[in-house]
């Protein structure tokens, strides 16, 4: 299946996959995860699949994924996501909840109900995003509590820069993350926000709403940034250069006057030299964390 989002600062995108900058004996586990995940995303949202159907798929995933942590065999047809899975959950003892809560976002995907407001929204965050970031610390080592607080927040940051990125792609099909609370307050609804992203062009209203929205995004990126310090080694300076994509995608929204209806802001090559100056200069504000011996 196609990828539900174009390669940004998608969560799934931000894995180090083939990365030289993940250590290579990392690199089995990273890809299993990925796999996984990038697997149960599509059963959720890609092809002309009824929810139900979606649903039904999800279950017989998350049975496969049961059979994994209780050492049956992987068979059928996802044996190719679950034989390796399962070699890695023996290998580096992957713990089961972060696995378990994005099959719950995945299914929570296929109601596809609007989000009343900030919480709710962030609560989705919490299972779609934020449990990659925890597999991810587990595989370091790195488990403080002030490292899991900013994994978080990272996390939940590079969803919400999604969200305010490609709302011209995910409006017209339905997908609504815009918390119905703020939509309000900006005096819109989300048929509104639908009509002008078929338009093409944001109201003066939307550039403030999505302004507002970006200013949440970058606020919850910056709580978490301080993370990068903590990380040993390449993971983390990987981080570093994830951290500044998303802002970076925020400062073009910014420059597009927060108009994300009528084109979509993107990183690219061009984009390199400045990330990584700003990826080296990330100011130390944490002392790194240390692996285990």
């Amino acid at each position: 299946m196609d990828n539900r989002r174009p390669v940004s600062v998608d969560h799934y995108e931000n894995f180090p996959v083939a990365s030289w900058l993940c250590p290579p004996h990392l690199r089995p586990p990273i890809q299993a995860i990925y796999w996984f995940a990038r697997t149960a995303d599509d059963l959720a949202d890609e092809g002309s699949h009824p929810p139900e159907e979606r649903r039904a798929a999800l279950a017989r995933y998350r049975q496969a994924l049961a059979d994994a942590f209780d050492g049956r065999p992987s068979t059928g047809e996802w044996a190719p996501v679950f034989g390796p899975l399962q070699r890695m959950i023996d290998a580096h003892a992957l713990p089961r909840r972060p696995l378990e809560d994005l099959l719950s976002a995945f299914e929570q995907d296929t109601h596809n109900l609007p989000y009343p407001d900030r919480a709710a929204l962030l609560d989705y965050c919490a299972r779609s995003a934020n449990p990659i970031g925890r597999l991810l610390l587990h595989l370091y080592g790195v488990n403080t509590p002030a490292a899991l607080a900013e994994s978080d927040a990272v996390c939940t940051a590079l969803q919400l820069i999604n969200f305010w990125q490609d709302l011209r792609i995910d409006l017209p099909r339905g997908r609504h993350y815009v918390p119905l609370a703020d939509a309000q307050r900006h005096g819109l609804t989300l048929q509104a926000l639908a009509d002008q992203a078929a338009a093409g062009q944001a109201s003066a209203a939307t550039r403030g709403l999505v302004a507002e929205l970006a200013g949440w995004a970058r606020h919850t990126m910056l709580a978490g940034a301080p993370l990068v310090h903590r990380l040993p080694g390449r993971m983390g300076w990987e981080l570093r250069l994830v951290v500044q994509g998303g802002l970076r995608i925020l400062d073009k929204l910014a420059a597009q006057q927060h108009d994300s209806l009528r084109r979509r802001p993107t990183v690219g090559a061009a984009d390199a030299p400045l990330l990584l100056w700003r990826a080296l200069v990330m100011p130390a504000m944490a002392a790194p964390a240390r692996r285990p011996a």
